[in-house]
């Protein structure tokens, strides 16, 4: 039986700024996760019509960055697509530029479609192809040009709730809205080419019975390519059924080639080609693949390693086996 006298104990200590920890104890340490975030598909044929719409009604450089943000349907008008992450579809359009800012969330980019466009960081150009993956490391300068004959998407991965988290927040642009001074770098540490991450996938026979054959992008050191975030490629053979899997780190898909579904939980989501996902923490995931296909994917996971927080579960196999 609760005791009345429990409510009125509450408001008086109320007014000191003080709560009583065994009324919400099993909610704000829980016996596991209960995200908020809910799995989520994000249809590129279906979302490109409005991006192009977005071109003719606000310019780069006015809308400093022209993005459609990908909101999760869990928490929506919080400008992030899981607790942790940004995430939207950013346009260029052909003779445009954007200005250099610099901030201290870190970014990675996939581009997604279009020739022609660039990225400068800190003074360094880089040409940018479907299937890049693009990095600007926190705090440096950075922007972005268009003098191709095409538009240029990509899908932007920033862990700005992380730093809000934090309450870290720092930005700087260059004076009167400018471009930094640039050259082009044949191989630049913050670019990641396709052509030889998909190589690397088709070599290798091995098979994961949740994964299929997936490579993580690391640095120079070995190391994951931000210190909170991290990027992920997989190859899933046509006639794929993977396995269930499940981790702490929620995670955002990218379908770069192929068409198949993922079952998220106990629903299903079909994608084909550009299609975006995204997988909340703890819930199971299992892909399948019409065809052989490949997923870009992203994810908290060196924030969560490096602070000791992230668990996986997968089936326990002795070997993989080859196909």
């Amino acid at each position: 039986m609760i005791s009345a006298a429990r409510p009125e104990f509450y408001q008086r200590i109320a007014k000191l700024n003080a709560a009583p920890l065994w009324e919400v104890l099993s909610e704000i340490v829980g016996a596991q996760p209960h995200p908020a975030s809910l799995p989520t598909l994000w249809s590129y044929a279906e979302l490109r019509p409005f991006l192009m719409e977005s071109g003719a009604l606000i310019t780069a450089r006015e809308a400093e960055r022209r993005v459609l943000m990908l909101e999760n349907p869990g928490f929506p008008g919080a400008s992030r697509i899981t607790q942790s992450v940004y995430a939207g579809l950013q346009l260029v359009l052909p003779g445009e530029f954007t200005n250099s800012h610099r901030h201290m969330a870190c970014a990675l980019r996939f581009i997604i479609e279009g020739e022609g466009a660039y990225t400068a960081v800190d003074g360094e150009r880089v040409d940018m192809h479907p299937g890049d993956l693009i990095l600007t490391p926190s705090w440096t300068f950075h922007d972005h040009g268009n003098p191709g004959n095409s538009p240029v998407v990509w899908l932007d991965g920033l862990d700005i709730p992380i730093v809000n988290f934090y309450d870290s927040s720092f930005a700087e642009h260059l004076p009167d809205e400018g471009t930094q001074d640039s050259v082009a770098v044949a191989s630049p540490v913050f670019a990641f080419r396709y052509a030889p991450a998909r190589e690397a996938l088709s070599g290798n026979k091995l098979l994961h019975p949740c994964h299929g054959v997936k490579v993580e992008y690391l640095n120079a050191n070995n190391a994951p390519v931000t210190r909170t975030l991290g990027a992920f490629l997989q190859r899933l053979p046509a006639g794929f059924q993977g396995e269930s899997y499940r981790s702490t780190d929620s995670t955002v898909y990218c379908v770069a080639e192929g068409s198949g579904s993922s079952r998220i939980g106990d629903r299903s989501f079909p994608w084909s080609a550009r299609d975006i996902f995204v997988v909340p923490s703890w819930y199971t995931v299992s892909h399948q693949a019409n065809e052989e296909s490949v997923l870009f994917s992203f994810s908290d996971r060196p924030a969560q390693k490096a602070l000791g927080l992230w668990r996986e579960q997968a089936p326990a196999l002795a070997e993989l086996h080859p196909r």
